[in-house]
């Protein structure tokens, strides 16, 4: 693979340090083995933490960009624009549509641009849909295909993930991925509950009945511009990065690619679904509770489920590192599956405090969910090149991993698009949303089967080498 414009791969700019690390102009670092415990101990550990935390800060912004309209939609109406709920529902789910198709691109500009150079580029983008919100919602006669065009922009957040999530892959030995992949992501996912607690009281602040919606937006250029900068700053390439084409198509070959999709729709899919149209679901079925007066400020409750599904998903990584990622993604679809028939149980009873009760479980468990099923992947592939060695391959499993998470995490977030365009389906065909979160309970069931069956009975090729 030809090498970034500017940079070469050959001659390092310094000698390499006694770990085996040399630099290069770029801040380009070759020789890059977090497997070696004397690098890890030495320089390793703490370059990689240090490029842990700014990626956590430009895909946290990620996430803000793209759930913004989770929570503008909702207030739209109180701004002048008249909108059926089949529309609305279309606002939230097309930049989870787009982000997701954003990821397959994205998963493979690590290897091409490097990872530091592409987070400057990738947060660079969040520019783009951020301003034209805080424009557009100031116009209240802006057609509806401007402003759904301005929320599938806001996409390019959710591509953040996949390209944040393979550079960190390649920083931390395998004993502790599943923490250090679990805490990027976490990190990225609790954007979207921030959003959805910050921007209510950002464009309500001042004066009585003033609704400065076009704050939704703009407060987030400040923190895109240092994300920008600290990743210029701080955040490094490596040349050892090699989640390439070939790698990506060699992934694509593996059945357990498309087993892991399938599990990673049902619990990041259901976390990033939910999470965006939760403010609606609240606004249909308990308009008293959509919001609270806090002073001059409005604050919606819905940031809560997105809030503790963000802070569950290193915890489900951490388990999944002691317990197993296959006994953990069973557990949380067992979750899921309780909170959802409680939820059902409960919906005619028209209490919101269990409604939300049965919904912030649901979102903890597809938080544990997401880590568990994420830390899978590097294991499944790491066994599958043990299982075949000895044999010839043209690219290795570790590269296979590598792409797979960019891959997996791509299709498991068209759940984000899914999930709200079922709900709105089950609405428009019923009248009622309990239909549709029957079938999600029927989906969790297969998935936990599927698990049980692939990763844990012992016939299964890989079982004893994930669990």
């Amino acid at each position: 693979m030809s090498a970034p414009i500017g940079t070469t791969r050959t001659r390092p700019a310094h000698a390499p340090s006694a770990s085996g690390l040399a630099t290069r102009p770029g801040r380009w670092i070759d020789g890059w083995n977090p497997e070696g415990p004397e690098q890890w101990a030495g320089e390793g550990r703490r370059i990689a933490r240090r490029n842990l935390g700014w990626s956590v800060f430009a895909e946290f912004l990620g996430f803000v960009v793209w759930q913004l309209w989770s929570i503008v939609v909702v207030m739209l109406p109180a701004a002048g624009f008249a909108l059926t709920s089949g529309q609305q529902f279309w606002l939230i789910s097309v930049a989870s549509l787009v982000g997701a198709t954003l990821r397959f691109p994205y998963t493979f500009m690590v290897a091409r641009f490097g990872g530091r150079n592409w987070t400057i580029v990738s947060a660079g983008l969040l520019l783009v849909p951020a301003v034209l919100l805080g424009v557009v919602v100031q116009h209240p006669e802006t057609p509806y295909p401007v402003l759904l065009l301005v929320a599938a922009l806001g996409g390019v957040g959710g591509g953040n993930f996949a390209s944040s999530m393979a550079n960190i892959t390649f920083f931390f030995p395998q004993r502790e991925k599943g923490w250090a992949l679990g805490l990027n992501a976490a990190g990225g996912n609790i954007g979207a509950a921030v959003a959805q607690l910050l921007v209510p009281i950002a464009v309500t602040l001042g004066a009585a009945g003033t609704l400065n919606l076009s704050l939704a937006g703009f407060m987030w250029v400040p923190l895109i511009l240092v994300a920008m900068w600290g990743a210029w700053r701080f955040m490094d390439n490596l040349s050892a990065a090699r989640s390439d084409v070939a790698g990506a198509a060699a992934a694509l070959r593996e059945p357990h690619l498309w087993i892991m999709a399938l599990l990673y729709i049902g619990t990041f899919g259901s976390f990033i679904g939910f999470a965006g149209v939760f403010p609606k679901l609240i606004a249909d079925q308990f308009p008293a509770f959509s919001t609270f007066s806090v002073g001059a400020a409005s604050l919606s409750l819905a940031f809560l489920g997105a809030l503790v599904g963000s802070l569950a998903r290193p915890y489900g990584g951490r388990l999944a590192d002691r317990l197993g990622g296959a006994r953990m993604t069973i557990v949380a679809l067992g979750v899921m599956i309780a909170a959802t028939l409680a939820l059902i149980a409960t919906l005619p009873l028209g209490s919101f405090w269990l409604f939300l009760g049965c919904f912030l479980v649901l979102f903890c468990a597809t938080g544990v969910g997401n880590g568990a099923t994420y830390r899978m992947i590097p294991s499944i592939f790491a066994a599958r090149g043990a299982a075949t060695a000895g044999e010839e391959h043209a690219v290795s499993t570790q590269r296979q991993g590598a792409a797979a998470l960019g891959l997996i995490s791509a299709l498991g977030a068209y759940g984000g698009f899914l999930i709200p365009q079922v709900l709105n389906a089950s609405q428009a065909a019923s009248g009622s949303y309990v239909p549709a979160f029957w079938g999600f309970v029927a989906f969790y069931l297969a998935l936990g089967i599927v698990t049980a069956t692939v990763y844990l009975v012992p016939r299964a090729s890989l079982a004893g080498r994930i669990v």
